[in-house]
């Protein structure tokens, strides 16, 4: 059996059923992709299969052509014995390192046991590649996942909220408790599912409403006034938003404030 390696925060899912629920949560019917929906069999990326206990039950369905990415080289070796049916789809590397447009060249779907410790990245990486993902199903840390999910005026409400949010719809759908994993990690997980949204564009420069967005959180405490002083290139004008706390600003006030912030020329 492979041996859970702390470096990589890896806790493998021992628990079939939860496991069989987080397949399922992957929606394929109705329009849970761009315009119209996917057309099946949807190309699908697990990240960080492990010892496949999710692999499994994706690899059942029919609907699903799957991918696994795994970078750890006793997980892959485990896999290429038990799951030899993936063949050429199961990469032995690092996610946060690989070329997604070379691999897929038209859509594709994610799901995974994402590893606490970058989770995070994992998000912001597949943000730049949003017109690509039109889902993702996901499983981690609940502090994190009920993070992302968090509606403004929420004290979990935060950056990746914002930025996920702008592009993404995200549902809560269940707790998964300690003893489901081996090891047992030291708090709960959470699984999330993430639709693309509707949204082409933002209707200001995303790299400054990114900017706007950090600023605001890094000093979370202050009025929005306080916290962005230092991007308004002169005085600050009298305006409803700037007397509030970041998180009271929906995503489309925070586009207000971009552009109040920086006006087009």
């Amino acid at each position: 059996m492979v041996k859970a390696k702390k470096a990589l925060g890896q806790h493998f899912l021992k628990e079939e059923g939860i496991a069989r629920k987080i397949a399922e949560s992957l929606l394929l019917e109705g329009n849970y992709g761009i315009n119209g929906g996917i057309s099946a069999p949807a190309k699908v990326l697990e990240i960080g299969p492990g010892t496949g206990v999710l692999t499994k039950y994706l690899l059942n369905r029919e609907d699903v052509e799957l991918f696994c990415v795994e970078i750890d080289n006793e997980s892959v070796e485990y896999l290429k014995v038990n799951y030899p049916m993936l063949g050429e789809r199961l990469i032995e590397g690092d996610f946060l390192k690989m070329d997604l447009k070379a691999l897929f060249p038209d859509r594709f779907l994610v799901i995974g046991n994402l590893p606490y410790n970058i989770s995070s990245q994992i998000f912001f990486k597949l943000l730049d590649y949003r017109e690509m993902v039109p889902q993702i199903v996901c499983m981690l840390q609940k502090e994190v996942a009920k993070r992302l999910a968090s509606p403004p005026g929420n004290k979990d409400y935060g950056i990746l909220s914002v930025l996920l949010q702008a592009w993404y719809d995200i549902d809560y759908l269940f707790t998964v408790d300690e003893g489901a994993f081996i090891p047992p990690p030291k708090v709960k997980s959470g699984v999330i599912r993430v639709v693309r949204n509707s949204r082409i564009s933002l209707n200001c420069d995303e790299s400054q409403f990114k900017q706007v967005v950090k600023c605001a959180f890094n000093q979370r405490r202050k009025t929005i006034r306080n916290s962005v002083r230092s991007l308004f290139s002169g005085p600050l004008p009298e305006h409803h938003l700037l007397s509030m706390r970041p998180e009271q600003l929906s995503v489309e006030e925070f586009i207000e404030l971009t552009k109040l912030i920086f006006p087009e020329k």
